[in-house]
């Protein structure tokens, strides 16, 4: 068994061994190895000139991050959480996403920039959030949310071999979770959702953290009678419409599973595709289960009362089907 923190640790240190322009920084990713433990032991490997502490300002290194990889280096850039990003907003929709585009192509910039994303661990509003709808409004980035063990180990190579730059999301809540990986495991596709679980009666679609919110309600339907498919988008830029077309065209039902805020967000964006593409393939309403559009708290039960839950799932789902 292998958890989803040292999967990414593993594919960290394979892009280190197979790339010597691969290198990582962030703070307190060296000695310390990272807020959340994933590059821990990295330093001692690769030495501090591949493994890079740096001061707290995530413009600045996000910035420096950019700069290498016009010099033609691989960086990856580790942020501790979603909220901290913001203050490299600039750099990350002002330069990273529009570089190629402003240059006529003649530059691009081969950056991975990682960072937790996500509540479920009592760390309150300002390290909790779920901000990946913000990146996905953005052309020139490609946005990625890694839901389990196995994608979490598969995530980084194909991310670094990309010429643009890949934002990756790792739910913190999901660190300490635990898979077998086969021998053989291969890559993730960074541009193709993923159906976990085949259905019939109605689609759930989740990414990230809610991908197990939604397997939970299908195990909780199946013994209703109710075939749910459950698909896992990966990717939230550019989103992989076929597959969402396709298993709607089959189902006639969609649900929407969303750990962001209800308003403008990557539910309401994969509700409007639905609608405009596959409109009279609906037998029901959409139904979209988000978070409740507070800060969130830091009370466990009022984070858990804030979130979405596999009881809001099946709600959803009734609704639909009935």
């Amino acid at each position: 068994m292998i958890t989803y923190r040292d999967a990414m640790r593993e594919a960290l240190r394979e892009a280190l061994t197979r790339d010597e322009r691969v290198f990582l920084m962030g703070e307190d990713v060296g000695a310390y190895g990272g807020c959340f433990g994933v590059s821990r032991g990295l330093l001692d490997e690769f030495g501090p000139h591949r493994i890079r502490d740096t001061p707290l300002s995530e413009s600045a290194f996000v910035g420096a991050g950019i700069g290498a990889a016009l010099g033609g280096l691989r960086p990856v850039v580790e942020i501790m959480t979603i909220n901290f990003s913001l203050l490299a907003l600039d750099q990350i929709l002002n330069n990273a996403a529009t570089l190629r585009h402003m240059s006529g192509g003649q530059f691009s910039v081969p950056l991975v920039i990682r960072m937790a994303t996500g509540a479920g661990r009592q760390l309150a509003a300002q390290h909790s959030h779920s901000l990946e709808a913000f990146y996905a409004h953005i052309p020139g980035l490609r946005v990625v949310s890694v839901a389990t063990v196995a994608d979490a180990r598969g995530v980084l190579w194909p991310a670094l071999q990309d010429p643009d730059p890949v934002l990756i999301f790792e739910p913190a809540a999901l660190y300490n979770t635990e898979a077998e990986l086969p021998a053989n495991i291969g890559t993730t596709h960074i541009d193709r959702a993923i159906v976990r679980r085949v259905g019939t009666a109605v689609t759930a679609v989740a990414y990230g953290g809610t991908v197990r919110v939604a397997e939970a309600a299908a195990d909780a339907l199946a013994a209703e009678g109710i075939d749910a498919e459950v698909i896992d988008l990966r990717t939230l830029r550019p989103l992989d419409e076929a597959t969402l077309l396709e298993s709607v065209s089959r189902t006639h039902r969609l649900v929407v599973v969303d750990e962001g805020w209800r308003s403008v967000g990557i539910a309401a964006e994969i509700a409007a595709r639905v609608a405009e593409n596959a409109y009279y393939e609906l037998d029901a309403p959409i139904q979209r289960v988000c978070t409740v559009e507070v800060p969130i708290p830091y009370a466990k039960h009022m984070e858990e009362a804030a979130l979405p839950q596999t009881a809001d799932v099946l709600a959803a789902v009734h609704r639909v089907v009935r």
